[in-house]
């Protein structure tokens, strides 16, 4: 028999609340319930001020979860939203920092490393469509034929394009409490929301349960000791970018666009969110440049040329390369085969060996400040 929902609940009947004695499921805390076969995902609300106090709640959420017949997996997170009169949540304190507000505490405590994981960088999009995770796929796969230890972490909840770039199937093993152990392939290290779900089931979740499931596969997965940790980023400038990029230690961002004056506004903006919390900026990409005919060799600028590295140069950034727009690409992103590792020897494949190796640099480069950028 399939479960339900009311399953869920009637199992959050027997958790009760430290301070009231109320059971979690009349309290109004459960957040949207997933449930994909035998995998539950959840969020329970509460205030910034009670994260202690419901890490209890929260495990005794899994475990009464968890002892549901058909129950395979659970995953349980803590989300905090603004109250009146209460402190802010971890996303209105993002919000804060991206808009340049003072916040009644003082500054932010920095945010707590990877164990294991020396470097991690985002790669990100001020929207979509643009290549961002098959560039993220390909340059983590550069990195690695540098010689360096490599994990993807594929932070798109929405849109979750890392399993079948990398032609990953089956589900992480759980190693420990509630840490999975990543998926592997062509020598790197991935996790994505896309292992824990269908394929076809729809993410429609708010973004507090959008950071928590982020959080969650950043901080609960044994990733081992990496050099580096690319992480796949959402598109656009939102609560979730902005918590991610605040929660997490970046070393840099990479970003992705395409030449056209439309793909780069977004760009710019993409630019500034991470200027605004004090990410460093790795350099702009131009993706699908130009398109070189397979059959005649005349070179068309489909989506114009140039535009990026124009706008690097206007915003002080560096410019890391030119990808084109290529058959071969698509065809291997769509096989599972990233062109880097299935065509190490093409042109394309050089193209993003490039990038990993001017990425690389910048990464072993003194620490930079983020530039001072100016939006017109």
């Amino acid at each position: 028999m399939a479960l339900s929902q009311n399953d869920i609940l009637r199992a959050l009947e027997l958790v009760n609340l430290p301070a009231s004695g109320q059971s979690l499921a009349a309290s109004g805390r459960v957040g949207d319930i997933l449930i994909d076969g035998g995998k539950v995902i959840f969020a329970i609300g509460i205030d910034a001020t009670e994260a202690n106090a419901m890490e209890p709640v929260r495990k005794a959420a899994e475990s009464a979860v968890g002892g549901i017949p058909g129950v395979t997996q659970v995953l349980v997170g803590l989300t905090a939203d603004k109250a009146p009169g209460r402190p802010p949540s971890q996303a209105a304190e993002a919000r804060r920092q991206a808009h340049g507000q003072p916040g009644p505490g003082g500054p932010v405590p920095k945010a707590a490393g990877i164990p294991g994981v020396k470097q991690i960088i985002a790669v990100a999009s001020g929207k979509g469509g643009v290549g961002k995770s098959t560039t993220t796929a390909n340059l983590a796969v550069g990195l690695a034929t540098l010689g360096l230890k490599v994990g993807v972490l594929d932070a798109d909840i929405y849109g979750p394009s890392v399993p079948k770039i990398f032609g990953i199937t089956g589900k992480p093993r759980l190693v420990s409490g509630r840490t999975l152990a990543p998926m592997e392939a062509y020598g790197l290290k991935i996790m994505s929301i896309g292992f824990l779900i269908d394929e076809e089931t729809p993410m429609i979740w708010r973004g507090p349960m959008v950071i928590s499931a982020i959080t969650q596969m950043l901080r609960e997965v044994a990733w081992g000791d990496l050099d580096v940790l690319v992480v796949d980023m959402p598109p656009g400038t939102g609560d979730a970018q902005l918590t991610m990029a605040q929660q997490t230690p970046l070393a840099g961002a990479v970003i992705v666009s395409t030449p056209q004056d439309l793909a780069l506004l977004d760009a710019r903006r993409g630019v500034a969110m991470f200027k605004k919390v004090e990410v460093p900026i790795l350099g702009i990409v131009e993706n699908m440049s130009y398109f070189i005919c397979p059959e005649c060799g005349h070179r068309s600028d489909i989506f114009a040329h140039g535009g990026a590295r124009h706008e690097a140069e206007r915003l002080h950034v560096p410019f890391l390369g030119e990808i084109p727009l290529a058959m071969p690409i698509r065809e291997t992103s769509d096989g599972g085969r990233p062109i880097v590792a299935s065509d190490p020897d093409s042109p394309h494949a050089k193209a993003y060996v490039a990038l990993a190796r001017q990425v690389k640099a910048g990464l072993s480069g003194p620490a930079r400040a983020a530039p001072r950028i100016v939006i017109e």
